[in-house]
């Protein structure tokens, strides 16, 4: 069995701390299933990687693999720079021989920083221009060759950025299959012929809702589940608020 890399770092809210605390002790109690309720707690009370990191490896320990990979890709969503995240998710899916999900080259590029970094990098690049094309005529001062520089320069981050900015919102749609041989149903009805039937921890990208019931598209097809059968990484989960369809 391998040991799957702990984080050791508590968070700073009272609760979460209080919550975080419980969870390491339980861990190492070997009580798996109130340590991923602990780490659950002071995630909800205050999001940080490690935390997630650790309740993906509580869940894992329970044998739950859905739960596991959906807490380790909470945690690179947080900080795509946590190594021990991406190491244990990778274990994860080669041991239970599932495939990582498809990504856009954007989104590729979007997961190379937080992804709040790629908004303000973008909205900063974009003032930044428009500062330094207009400041100096609504100042009535002649426009210098180095402000001339730095609109070229901000430009260049603006149009380098917004791509991977646009990669954070459609990987947003990015969620996670939780129950097992969940069947994948041409049409949103209790009584509709299964396309097939998905593994839990399976990759899929939400595409829309209807009533209690999601059209997701998976690398082996598209088509409806029940809405408490998939999990988003993206956190908060609000694009399954919707109660209707949504194009």
């Amino acid at each position: 069995m391998v040991n799957l890399a702990m984080s050791g770092v508590a968070q700073p809210s009272v609760v979460s701390t209080n919550s975080f605390a419980m969870g390491d002790a339980a861990y190492r109690a070997g009580d798996f299933a109130a340590a991923a309720e602990a780490y659950r707690a002071s995630a909800a009370a205050q999001l940080a990687s490690g935390t997630l990191q650790n309740l993906g490896n509580a869940e894992w320990r329970r044998g739950h693999t859905a739960e596991a990979i959906l807490a380790w890709e909470q945690a690179l969503w947080v900080n795509p720079f946590d190594k021990n995240a991406r190491n244990n998710l990778r274990f994860a899916r080669q041991a239970a021989q599932l495939e990582a999900p498809e990504l856009r080259w954007y989104e590729v590029a979007s997961g190379w920083l937080p992804v709040n970094w790629w908004a303000w990098i973008v909205g900063g690049s974009l003032w930044t221009v428009v500062g330094a094309l207009t400041l100096p005529g609504v100042l009535r001062l002649r426009r210098a060759s180095w402000q001339q520089a730095v609109a070229a320069l901000a430009l260049g981050f603006f149009l380098l950025s917004l791509p991977a900015h646009l990669g954070t919102m459609t990987r947003a749609r990015l969620g996670v299959v939780l129950p097992k041989d969940t069947p994948l149903r041409l049409t949103p009805t209790a009584g509709a012929e299964a396309i097939t039937r998905l593994v839990a921890g399976e990759p899929a990208r939400w595409v829309r809702a209807r009533g209690n019931y999601l059209f997701i598209r998976t690398n082996r097809g598209a088509g409806w589940i029940e809405r408490g059968q998939f999990a988003l990484i993206c956190r908060p989960v609000t694009l399954l608020d919707a109660s209707t369809e949504t194009l």
